[in-house]
C-alpha cells in the first residue's frame, strides 16, 4: 500500500512519469489491402497442397468409390495376376499361420520380401524369424537392404551377404535407395560399387527399389537401366515410368491377418510362369 501511495499527486490523480509518451509517435504502416488478400490466397494454396498430399489423398483414395480391387482393407489396382508384400521389424511379430490360412482368395499374397539389412552394420531383428517362416509357410521369399549414407558401397554389401543366404526358389536381393545427401555423386558411385558386389555375389542381377520422383531424379544413370527396378507410387490406377518395371508397391495402408500394423502392398508386372522365372535356380 505504500508503494502505492507514491503514485497518486495531490489532485488524486496519478503521477505522470518523467519519460512521458511523445505526442510524435511514428504511424504504423499497414499493408494494402489487396497485399492481404494476395497473402491469405498464397497461405491456404500452400496448406491446402500440402494437406492433400499428405493427408487428404490418402483418406480419399481409401473411401472412394474403388475402380480397381478392394482388398487388403483397402483399394489397389487392379487387372493383375499376382501380388506380395514387403515386411521387416516395423510390422512386429507376425502369426505365419493366420496368415497362410487366412489369405486373401481374390488376390492371394503370393511373394514376401523382408527387410535384412541396413548399413554397414544394422541387422533387421525380424529377419531370421521371418526369413525361415516365410519358406516354412510357402510363401516366394526374397529379401532387401536399405543402403545408407554412412559407410561405404562396399562395407554394405558385405554386411547383405553375411546376413543372406539365398537358396534356389529365392527370388533375387533387392537394394532399397531413397536417401539423399549433400554429395550424392558419391552416394551414387558407392551405390554402383554395392550393386557389382551383390550381382559378383549371387550371379543375378539385384532389384532396385525407389520411388517414382527419386529414380527420375537420381538414378537416370543408363548404368541403373541394367537392372530390374521396383518403383513406389501411391494412391494412383496406373503406373507410368519409362523403364519396364518389375515389382510396384502401390499402397503402404494394406492390412493382412497375422500382421497387426500396416503392409506395403505390390504388384508384380506378370503372371506366376513370369514370377517363376525370376527365382533362383
Amino acid at each position: 500500500m505504500a508503494d502505492a501511495k507514491k503514485n497518486i499527486n495531490r489532485t488524486g490523480g496519478r503521477k505522470t512519469t518523467s519519460a512521458r509518451r511523445s505526442s510524435k509517435q511514428p504511424t504504423r504502416q499497414h499493408m494494402p489491402r489487396w497485399q492481404y488478400i494476395a497473402l491469405s490466397i498464397v497461405i491456404t494454396s500452400v496448406t491446402l497442397f500440402f494437406a492433400y498430399h499428405l493427408f487428404l489423398k490418402q483418406v480419399i483414395y481409401r473411401f472412394a468409390p474403388c475402380d480397381g480391387l478392394k482388398v487388403y482393407e483397402t483399394c489397389i489396382p487392379g487387372g493383375h495376376a499376382v501380388y506380395g508384400i514387403d515386411i521387416s521389424h516395423h510390422q512386429g511379430e507376425i502369426d505365419w499361420r493366420e496368415l497362410k490360412e487366412k489369405n486373401p482368395k481374390e488376390a492371394p499374397v503370393s511373394f514376401i520380401y523382408m527387410k535384412a539389412s541396413e548399413g554397414s552394420d544394422h541387422k533387421d531383428k525380424q529377419f531370421d524369424n521371418n526369413w525361415k517362416n516365410a519358406k516354412k509357410y510357402g510363401f516366394t521369399r526374397g529379401a532387401y537392404h536399405y543402403f545408407g549414407t554412412r559407410s561405404t558401397g562396399l562395407a554394405q554389401a558385405k554386411m547383405f551377404i553375411k546376413t543372406v543366404q539365398l537358396e534356389s526358389g529365392d527370388l533375387p536381393p533387392v537394394v532399397d535407395v531413397e536417401e539423399k545427401t549433400d554429395n550424392m555423386n558419391l552416394y551414387i558411385q558407392e551405390l554402383k560399387i554395392f550393386i557389382a558386389e551383390i550381382e559378383k555375389h549371387y550371379g543375378v542381377k539385384p532389384i532396385i527399389y525407389s520411388g517414382k520422383k527419386y529414380k527420375t531424379k537420381y538414378l537416370s544413370d543408363r548404368y541403373f537401366d541394367r537392372f530390374p527396378i521396383w518403383i513406389a507410387h501411391y494412391y494412383v490406377d496406373s503406373l507410368k515410368v519409362e523403364q519396364n518395371w518389375m515389382f510396384w508397391q502401390c499402397s503402404d495402408k494394406g492390412r493382412l491377418p497375422g500382421i497387426r500394423k500396416n503392409v506395403d502392398i505390390n504388384i508384380f508386372n506378370g503372371d506366376l510362369s513370369k514370377l517363376e522365372n525370376h527365382r533362383i535356380k
